[in-house]
């Protein structure tokens, strides 16, 4: 008998011999023989193959309906919760598969990975067993999702210049697939200009990240941003990924989404104070960011309360939004949509409106300018921070400031009571007001995390995922 072949057979037909292979760990050619010899061995002739077949998975093979993932570990200590990350996977329905490069193996072996995954990994770009259909690019094709964790500065280096020396590189350059990276390294190889120019890079090429984190590093005495994500928040980012994208099956069940049952209110935009009839106090927020996390916290399946002021932006859908024009209009709203789960103040709002309501418009004379009176107008964030009743489980408030970002809003936190605060630059270097980007410093009890410049929609998208995983008994 020749030698097999499936490049003739329909990609229907390859697509099931991939997934039934995946599921029982064998080659597809290994599978194509298994069913021949099953074939044969039931042929109404009584024909006897002398081939005995091989004993079926008790795995369940994954179906049309199934989410797949790769996951790909790459050599750093952090790839023991990997482990971790594909048992919640599993958990929650999700059809991993694993490639592991050739130092990630020094970590973990492809036993354990293997063991808890219900399938063998992915090691070696020219296995023979794998290759003879071109392995690598159905390994980049047949996901719906690509996730490194860790991602090491190696292998964004890599990934960032394009390189395919290794089957992980090979298919991450050879994906049409949505890429999800979790870096982790040590604090200095993060800060290092060279992995800050990568990571700019990658997420410009519509690279999606989690984390890394604040905290102790295995080395002793380090401390700082470098550690992985932990695996419960990087499954809240690939479930709010998935609950914003379709998947590659039309019939696919909906992802399950980790804030289902919870109440967010959130604020955003500017707040106009008048003057006169004509003329007000403002600011320049356009109301974009806080938007993106409405539309977020909604694709997360939260139910959103949206206090806006006024913005030139559609209202998010699927979100009740509530439109106001002062401070005390928007500390009104947000008082009467508690309780809540979650309070985001992203709202820009003014701290002082003129005192009095002046009813006639304001003439130019030769008296000069008016005098204007100024009063504080009320502190949103502080007042339902310090509630007694009605206080949401986690409130986070947004600093926008102009220098020692980090300083000032450490100081806002301590003085307004809140859980976290989400910091970022807002002088005409930093773009971030009325911008599409935005790079913000998420300040906790725990610590700085300081995320990349990326769209605000990712910022969005990764606020939410920590939103959800604190909410689920994990770090805040």
């Amino acid at each position: 008998m020749g030698s097999l072949t499936v490049r003739n057979l329909s990609e229907e037909i390859k697509r099931r011999l991939r997934l039934r292979a995946a599921a029982s760990g064998r080659s597809m050619e290994e599978e194509v023989r298994l069913l021949l010899a099953e074939g044969a061995a039931d042929a109404p002739d009584g024909a006897q193959s002398g081939a005995r077949p091989a004993q079926r998975s008790a795995k369940p093979a994954a179906t049309a309906t199934t989410r797949q993932i790769l996951l790909i570990i790459a050599g750093g200590i952090a790839a023991y919760k990997s482990l971790d990350l594909i048992r919640r996977l599993r958990e929650r329905r999700y059809a991993v598969r694993v490639v592991m490069t050739k130092a990630a193996q020094e970590f973990v072996t492809p036993l354990s990975v293997g063991a808890i995954a219900g399938e063998k990994p992915f090691t070696d770009l020219f296995d023979q067993a794998s290759e003879f259909d071109v392995g690598h690019i159905r390994l980049a094709r047949d996901n719906d999702l690509i996730v490194v964790a860790p991602a090491t500065a190696d292998l964004m280096a890599k990934m960032a210049n394009g390189h395919a020396d290794d089957l992980a590189t090979a298919v991450l350059l050879a994906t049409n697939r949505k890429i999800l990276l979790a870096p982790a390294m040590n604090p200095a190889m993060w800060s290092n200009k060279a992995t800050q120019r990568n990571l700019k890079t990658l997420i410009a090429d519509g690279v999606l990240t989690v984390g890394p984190n604040a905290g102790e590093m295995a080395e002793s005495g380090e401390t700082g941003l470098g550690r992985m994500a932990e695996p419960l928040e990087i499954v809240a980012a690939i479930e709010n990924y998935f609950a914003g994208s379709p998947s590659a099956a039309d019939t696919a069940e909906p992802a399950h989404k980790p804030l289902a049952g919870k109440h967010v209110v959130i604020t955003a935009g500017p707040t106009h104070e008048p003057i006169d009839p004509v003329r007000y106090i403002a600011n320049r927020s356009s109301g974009k960011q806080g938007y993106a996390i409405a539309s977020a916290a909604a694709a997360a399946g939260a139910t959103v309360t949206l206090v806006s002021g006024p913005v030139a932006l559609p209202d998010p859908p699927g979100v009740k939004t509530v439109r106001v024009q002062t401070a005390r209009a928007m500390l009104l709203a947000v008082q009467a949509a508690l309780p809540a789960n979650v309070g985001i103040f992203a709202a820009a709002v003014a701290d002082w409106r003129t005192a009095g309501d002046v009813v006639q418009k304001l003439k130019k004379d030769a008296s000069g300018p008016p005098k204007l009176s100024l009063v504080e107008n009320p502190d949103i964030l502080a007042t339902v921070s310090k509630l007694k009743t009605k206080r949401p489980q986690l409130v986070v408030g947004f600093a926008a400031e102009t220098e020692k970002v980090i300083e000032h809003a450490k100081a806002k936190l301590k003085r307004k009571g809140c859980d976290w605060i989400v910091a970022n630059d807002v002088s005409a270097e930093g773009g971030a007001m009325g911008g599409d980007d935005n790079a913000v410093h998420l300040i906790t009890a725990g610590g700085v995390e300081s995320w990349p410049s990326q769209s605000k929609e990712d910022v969005a998208r990764q606020l939410v995922a920590r939103i959800a995983v604190a909410l689920n008994g994990g770090s805040r």
